[in-house]
């Protein structure tokens, strides 16, 4: 599974696509130059249990520490990830 990413300097997001239909969706917003914040993740059906969801917003942290940036979390999927994984508590932030 590839896990894309599109960013249009305002919002982005990182998906998996599979015959062109979008199957999961991780979606941010730029708060300012240094915070994006994760505003919201869906995953279909028949991606469900599989860990794609997860594995999205460890892609958004993965962006994060590789650009310098922090994490505000608005989606309560990702909010929940963040507390199993203490380890991404380095990119988190509540400014």
């Amino acid at each position: 599974m590839e896990i894309l990413q599109e960013d249009n300097g305002q919002r982005g997001s990182f998906f998996v696509e599979e015959n062109g239909k979008r199957l999961a969706e991780l979606a941010y917003t730029w708060r300012d130059d240094h915070v994006i914040s994760i505003d919201h993740t869906e995953v279909d059906e028949s991606f469900e249990g599989r860990g794609v969801g997860s594995s999205l917003v460890e892609h958004t942290v993965m962006f994060a520490r590789e650009t310098g940036l922090k994490v505000k979390l608005y989606c309560p999927f990702a909010q929940t990830v963040f507390k199993r994984h203490k380890e991404y508590s380095d990119v988190f932030t509540t400014d």
